[in-house]
């Protein structure tokens, strides 16, 4: 199920890139409104999809309701601190954002789009530990990060075309920014079976580099333009969107 879930996710950001072969170009407007609605889903996605479902399993393996919230509020403060760290090595030295290497692609585009890669790990992170957890709204999860990744995709290789890169290759990266998620999700699925004690903490680290990837990464990007409301408008959109999917796929 893990798989499954992961396998959806980057089948969603490669069909997402692929309009970028025959598209001369996306309104920015347009393109930063995508950006806040990936966020918005992000968002409700860490609030009912993992932090709620993570304080349940924490009281069902015995914590009370000050434990429970104790235990949540480690994994995301570990998660955070993880994918902040993970952002800092990969994307935040200059020699790698300004490498010879890659001179038609300005340094804020490849910091952008490693940060995209870098926060589709906690999504896959997010839907193994989900199925792994048999959680009731693994379901609906696995299809509100599916349904963000198809903008994600397409607005990652948008941005490489306009930056200079040939189109094919703007779409290969846009759709391989997502392969990360299907292994991360195999790999969550599979840790969180071995010990019920592990949900909890899986979840909640879980939710911490998401949360941490959205206001890191992505809100940032879609403000940066001048565009804000529009960005605002499609988190406010995708925040309402998932909660409806989760609580009604989720039960």
């Amino acid at each position: 199920a893990g798989w499954r879930g992961g396998a959806l996710c980057a089948l969603a950001t490669a069909l997402g890139a692929l309009p970028v072969l025959v598209v001369r170009g996306l309104p920015q407007r347009l393109a930063d409104g995508l950006l806040g609605f990936g966020a918005g889903v992000m968002l409700a996605a860490t609030a009912f999809s993992l932090v709620l479902p993570g304080l349940n399993a924490a009281r069902d393996v015995g914590f009370d309701a000050w434990g429970a919230a104790a235990v949540i509020s480690g994994g995301v403060l570990m998660g955070a601190l993880a994918l902040l760290a993970l952002d800092r090595v990969l994307v935040d030295d200059p020699r790698d954002a300004q490498h010879p290497g890659a001179p038609l692609v300005p340094a804020r585009v490849l910091v952008f789009v490693f940060a995209i890669m870098l926060h589709n790990v906690p999504e896959g992170m997010a839907v193994g530990v989900a199925a792994g957890g048999h959680l009731a709204g693994a379901e609906g999860l696995a299809m509100g990060i599916a349904l963000q990744d198809v903008p994600e995709g397409l607005v990652v290789a948008l941005i490489l075309a306009g930056a200079g890169m040939v189109r094919a290759k703007a779409v290969f990266i846009g759709a391989f920014s997502g392969v990360v998620e299907p292994v991360a999700a195999v790999f969550s699925a599979w840790a969180v079976t071995v010990s019920a004690l592990l949900l909890p903490w899986g979840l909640a680290f879980a939710a911490g580099a998401m949360l941490t990837a959205v206001a890191h990464s992505v809100i940032p990007e879609s403000n940066r333009n001048g565009h804000g409301g529009y960005a605002t408008l499609g988190l406010a959109f995708g925040f309402c969107l998932m909660m409806t999917l989760d609580t009604a796929l989720g039960g």
